[in-house]
């Protein structure tokens, strides 16, 4: 399955971009491993910030990468959707992160119920310092951020789903088992 395949089916594009033409390479690290679209993660694999690559061979253009996480606080209930987990601008074409100014500092990803989509969205930027911080990290929005800095749909993006380092994504009862079969018994 294409890449953007598996945005759609995840519906990355829907709840976060709308449909676009990949024109960027664009490779998610954590801890030196590559990243697959679609992944599946636990919190302590991503607890470190992640080395972006992106394509290219003109440092003159730069690029925006912000990473969100569609599903919080709960994929059932995403009432803080977008959360803004990251954003580094002026990243130089064939250059990675590093290279770039961090606006929103990295925040590692930690769900407390459920699987959370974090989604990668890079965009081409028309010149340096024009993209600037955002007050707030929730309820962040990926299309209003482009339009408001002239950014156009994006040139790449990718995500990978992750959920607490323990169990299966959701809170497990630790009290005294009862039933009302085994109290009337």
């Amino acid at each position: 399955m294409a890449a953007s395949d598996s945005l759609v089916t995840a519906r990355v594009i829907g709840d976060v971009v709308d449909p676009f033409n990949t024109s960027a390479d664009l490779m998610v690290l954590f801890n030196g491993a590559p990243i697959i679209s679609g992944m599946e993660l636990r919190s302590a694999a991503v607890s470190d910030r992640p080395t972006v690559e992106i394509g290219g061979d003109d440092y003159r253009v730069t690029y925006t990468l912000v990473m969100v996480d569609p599903d919080a606080p709960n994929p059932s209930n995403p009432t803080l959707r977008e959360y803004l987990h990251w954003m580094v601008t002026d990243i130089p074409a064939s250059t990675d992160n590093t290279y770039g100014r961090e606006l929103v500092c990295y925040e590692p990803p930690s769900p407390a119920t459920g699987i959370h989509r974090m989604v990668l969205v890079l965009f081409r930027q028309l010149g340096r310092e024009t993209v600037f911080p955002t007050s707030r990290r929730h309820n962040f929005n990926t299309r209003g951020f482009a339009r408001r800095y002239n950014l156009g749909a994006p040139v790449a993006a990718m995500y990978f789903n992750c959920q607490r380092q323990s169990g299966s994504g959701g809170p497990r009862f630790t009290g005294a088992y009862t039933s009302r079969r085994r109290a009337a018994g």
